[in-house]
């Protein structure tokens, strides 16, 4: 970075491991951060992310966590501070017309835009199959996701890639398109390539409940989605008998699809004290990791209770 670049001060909003490691590298570049607008972590929420209070903290950076974006107060806050740019990295919520009128602001999605646009991208992408996917720096509007890209940073998605892994690579792209056009942004040269939102689709948040598995779907789809919300995300799961059984690790089985020749029906099954998943195209995930309401369960134990069902009629 130069020394004669005028030293730019940012507002930034930010969340999860990327505003983490996104708002390290504007330090490591030079930025001044006035400013970090947060989450408080939330007591029903598996926090298995890195902290943006913890790096505020730590390098002495004023960070507020209000729990409305649109708020007077907030666009008070920011117009004072009189930023010359502010970022949007991981931040959940939307940003309203008044606060992207205040400085040039620009936002780290986590998918190739245009494609997957919305929320958990990363998601998205695993569970319709993606071989790619990356992280992009694009403009702010109030149209989510829609503004001129910036920077854009792909990684791979391999076969049995979870979510999960293929989050820890799109951290990494993100750090990578960030770091790339930062000089340019801060001198005014950066870029812009048209967000052409006719290709590409938009996605809208996931729930626990969009976990469940259709086990009549081909079993490539129904690993997709085990991929995709794998932990610790909360799980592709099943209910049977009142009890819901959830798949912690399973992979697209190889050398086992022809035992449904066997007639098992589409569902869980326990193979020579294997489990299995089997599914509507005849083949089956091998399930090295199941737990029933939470608990651990073994392929003794699901034979066991699989056979009482059955005995019982239900």
């Amino acid at each position: 970075m130069s020394e004669s670049n005028k030293r730019q001060r940012a507002v930034v909003f930010g969340y999860h491991n990327v505003g983490v490691r996104c708002l390290k590298v504007l330090l490591a570049g030079g930025v001044d951060v006035a400013l970090v607008v947060t989450h408080e972590d939330s007591s029903d929420e598996n926090i298995w992310f890195e902290s943006v209070i913890s790096l505020c903290q730590a390098e002495g950076i004023p960070y507020i966590t209000p729990a409305d974006a649109k708020s007077p107060e907030l666009l008070e806050q920011v117009r004072d501070i009189a930023p010359d740019l502010m970022f949007s990295f991981y931040y959940r919520n939307m940003l309203p017309a008044e606060l992207l009128a205040v400085a040039p602001a620009f936002n780290m999605h986590g998918s190739l835009l245009p494609e997957f646009r919305g929320r958990a991208p990363v998601n998205w992408a695993v569970l319709n199959g993606a071989t790619v996917t990356g992280a992009t720096l694009h403009e702010m509007t109030v149209k989510p996701d829609a503004g001129d890209v910036v920077s854009q940073m792909e990684v791979p998605i391999l076969p049995d890639d979870t979510a999960f892994e293929v989050f820890g690579k799109v951290t990494v792209a993100a750090e990578q398109a960030l770091w790339m056009v930062l000089p340019s942004l801060l001198d005014g040269t950066a870029p812009r390539i048209k967000n052409d939102l006719s290709k590409g689709g938009y996605f809208g948040g996931r729930k626990p409940e969009d976990g469940r598995i259709n086990w009549l779907l081909p079993a490539q789809d129904v690993y997709n989605l085990h991929r995709a919300v794998a932990p610790p995300y909360p799980g592709a799961f099943t209910d049977i008998g009142g009890v819901r059984y959830v798949l912690q690790r399973a992979r697209l089985s190889g050398n086992f699809g022809n035992v449904v020749s066997l007639s098992l029906p589409p569902g869980l099954t326990v193979v020579d004290n294997c489990i299995f998943g089997v599914c509507g195209d005849g083949r089956m995930l091998t399930i090295s990791a199941l737990t029933a309401d939470g608990v651990p369960v073994t392929a003794e134990q699901l034979q066991s209770r699989l056979a009482e069902l059955s005995a019982g009629g239900q």
